[in-house]
């Protein structure tokens, strides 16, 4: 029993190191990537920003369309070789955008980093395998806490080296990429019995196939619907933030940095230690309501702040949400067997790129309308608020859709 908990620990380890590095190569980029645009087409960063947006739903799209690719090959040859190989893709994708002589080459790199990104879902899919029942959710907020450290390390240290050239930050997070592999391939145990894969179905290996194949189990549409309310909510602040607190508040990039490190280490600390001691104690279900009904109050509260301060103030119920993914991440995995979890993590990780494909556009439509002369009352909080209600919108659906403690498959 000491032997293989003393596993799983040396297992979560990696999965968490592997989001951290992930992250932190992702944020590494992020300061110089509308610069190296601009270059690439010769225009200004006015003219670079639709690219970016461009380049941000190649990502999405090749991300909806992979995972549930992904999340099959892993239940059919098993999470290790999967999770490894994505790294190395990771790692090429940033090798050609680090020498990428016109913007299509930047595309491809985007595409294939979709692609490789989809390692999310077997990310879960590990974690569901090592983790007992009990501890499934506290677990899953492993990823959320690297996604918030990565995240705050990440464009600080692509600041740095953006000095020594627009390029450096890629390829030091091709490096980043490649040694986790080997990593990976030296420490990382395989987690899912030969007794328990399944054989590869391509008709459940796409984002219509895997949805569809998991009809089977009827309590998790309605779940899929919660997640879905929760997902398009969350992608308020990656779409809106900046622009409503530069609006608003008369924000610097320097200020909007501080504040985006300060969210990180709240949803950093939430996900990976307050999930770990909340959710054994109250459970899953009242966890996940906690996490909406925060998230939709500080979504509200940032809507009608009236002072930048007031920002701050509504962050700590705000980063909360960072209960309710994992929690109903939890819920879900419960439904299924093991041979089942890296497809249930595929379909999750293709609906939330979906999701996120609509939201993004829709949240910074709402702010860009609401602040427009042709709008009917100036509201710049107009998408915080349609944030929160959505979050709201996710607990009282979760409360009629939330399974019974046992679940079979409908025949």
């Amino acid at each position: 029993m000491g032997e293989a908990t003393r596993a799983s620990r040396f297992a979560l380890l990696f999965i968490f190191i592997t989001m951290f590095v992930d992250t932190v190569g992702l944020g590494i980029i992020i300061p110089v990537m509308p610069k190296l645009i601009a270059s690439l087409i010769g225009g200004t960063l006015s003219q670079a920003a639709p690219f970016g947006g461009w380049l941000a739903d190649a990502y999405m799209i090749l991300q909806f369309l992979c995972a549930p690719l992904v999340g099959n090959l892993s239940d059919r040859f098993g999470r290790r070789p999967v999770l490894i190989l994505s790294l190395v893709a990771l790692g090429i994708d940033y090798v050609i955008m680090g020498l990428a002589p016109t913007i299509v080459w930047l595309f491809i790199g985007r595409c294939l980093s979709g692609a490789a990104g989809a390692t999310y879902s077997t990310v879960n899919a590990y974690i569901a395998d090592v983790s007992p029942p009990e501890r499934r959710a506290a677990n899953f907020g492993l990823t959320g806490a690297a996604f918030g450290l990565g995240f705050i390390a990440g464009p600080a240290l692509g600041g740095l080296l953006s000095q020594y050239g627009l390029r450096v930050p890629f390829f030091a997070s091709a490096a980043l990429a490649f040694a986790n592999a080997l990593y990976g391939y030296v420490v990382l145990k395989e987690s899912l019995a030969q007794k328990d894969r399944r054989k590869f179905d391509i008709a459940r290996a796409n984002p219509v196939g895997s949805l569809v194949a998991l009809s089977r189990f009827p309590a998790l549409i309605g779940l899929f619907g919660v997640f879905i309310l929760y997902r398009f909510a969350h992608d308020a602040n990656p779409a809106v933030w900046t622009y409503y607190t530069m609006y608003k508040f008369q924000w610097t990039s320097l200020d909007v940095g501080y504040a985006m490190m300060v969210m990180g280490l709240l949803m950093a600390f939430i996900s990976g230690y307050l999930t770990r001691l909340i959710i054994p104690r109250i459970g899953e279900e009242r966890a996940a309501y906690l996490g909406f009904v925060a998230g939709g109050i500080g979504f509200v509260g940032y809507a009608f702040a009236t002072q930048g301060w007031m920002m701050y103030g509504w962050m700590p119920l705000a980063a909360f949400m960072g209960l309710a993914g994992p929690a109903l991440n939890g819920v879900m995995s419960r439904q299924l067997g093991p041979d089942e979890q890296g497809e249930l993590q595929g379909a999750l990780a293709s609906l939330g790129s979906l999701t996120s494909i609509a939201a993004m556009p829709s949240m910074s439509y709402l702010f860009a309308w609401f602040t427009s002369d042709a709008a009917p009352v100036h509201f710049p909080g107009a998408a915080f608020l349609t944030a929160g209600l959505f979050m709201l919108a996710a607990a009282a659906l979760f409360a009629r859709a939330r399974p019974a403690p046992a679940l079979s498959p409908a025949e």
